[in-house]
């Protein structure tokens, strides 16, 4: 429940179309509802403009099927995010809970239930290679879940960056940029040195034996001369999507 669905609850006990005893039992599900095993926090989206989402790795498919349907039960819940899902996980959700979309992250998943309608907000999504394609794409799911429909620009990083400056404009106009990069993550501070919409970074636990699985990235991203860049944790996709959609109107 978000805060436009509690005044029309409010809203809809003072015109009579609600009672107020309907209205005490939607209200008695909030802050969480307790599952035993997960307390689903219905209260997150009134809080902080985004929603609990379902974290899947160290959850049974049961249990991911049942957290899905518990914040699906909550009508103004908006949109249900189910991430980093693996196929047993994704089947069980997806059949408790038909409609969920399903988009392939690499080896595991991200399944939408119940998208917010478009908003506005020109977002770019930049990876600076293909193998960074997985982070991107779990960002680009959940940028739509929230209503937003970027653009992805892939393969793009510094060792060719005739290649990033093909599509300078893209990136001039836009409201919000994304950046995924692994190696050195230079990327992030070429782009941001270019645009003046917000830029996220994703550092990725991609490259060579230096790169430390992202540390390197993660750690040149930290310390990057492109002032205002806000830097994520190693392929943390999800959480590059929250962030734009809590820095746009």
């Amino acid at each position: 429940m978000d805060e436009p669905a509690l005044r029309q609850l409010l809203d809809d006990v003072r015109a009579s179309v609600v009672t107020p005893d309907e209205a005490a039992a939607r209200l008695r599900r909030l802050p969480f509802a307790d599952l035993g095993f997960a307390r689903v926090d219905h209260h997150r989206r009134l809080r902080q403009r985004v929603g609990e989402a379902v974290y899947a790795p160290g959850k049974s498919p049961e249990q991911c099927a049942l957290i899905v349907s518990e914040l699906l039960s909550e009508p103004a819940g908006g949109p249900v995010i189910l991430t980093r899902a693996e196929p047993a996980q994704v089947a069980a959700s997806t059949e408790a809970s038909p409609e969920g979309e399903v988009t392939a992250t690499g080896s595991l998943s991200t399944v939408v239930w119940r998208p917010t309608p478009l908003r506005p907000g020109r977002v770019v999504v930049v990876t600076a290679g293909t193998a960074d394609l997985p982070v991107a794409d779990e960002c680009v799911a959940v940028l739509r879940a929230y209503g937003l429909h970027p653009t992805l620009l892939a393969d793009c990083g510094v060792a060719g960056v005739h290649r990033l400056l093909a599509s300078v404009d893209e990136l001039a106009d836009a409201d919000a940029v994304v950046v995924v990069a692994g190696m050195e993550g230079a990327l992030a501070s070429l782009v941001g040195g270019i645009t003046g919409a917000p830029v996220v970074a994703i550092p990725v636990s991609t490259g060579y034996g230096a790169a430390l699985e992202g540390v390197t990235a993660l750690l040149a991203m930290h310390a990057s001369c492109a002032a205002g860049l806000t830097v994520v944790g190693i392929d943390n996709g999800f959480g590059a999507a929250c962030a734009v959609a809590r820095i746009l109107p």
